[in-house]
């Protein structure tokens, strides 16, 4: 087995929840329930995201470091059972 494979099995991931509002200037905002402390800005939908993906895994490293317990959405689960949120457009109100 190759090192890449290797290190791709030694990788879970964890589902988080984001909260995303868009701001008056443009942009959005995006903060989660499952993750205190996250905090993204960006100015697409995606790009607001993907911020938040990486604050999260910073979060996550920071606990580890520190020996801070991780927030309950990386704690292991004891079920198989996944969810999945997904972002979904809506029409402009006007």
């Amino acid at each position: 087995m190759s090192r890449r494979r290797r290190i791709r099995q030694d990788i879970e991931e964890a589902l988080i929840r984001l909260d995303v509002e868009s701001l008056a200037e443009g942009g959005y905002l995006a903060t989660s329930p499952d993750v205190p402390g996250l905090v993204a800005e960006g100015r697409t939908l995606a790009e607001t995201a993907e911020i938040a993906q990486d604050v999260a895994r910073k979060i996550i490293e920071s606990c580890v470091e520190h020996g801070d317990p991780l927030p309950p959405a990386f704690r292991k689960r004891k079920t198989q059972a996944q969810s999945l949120t997904v972002p979904v457009g809506l029409p402009a109100q006007r």
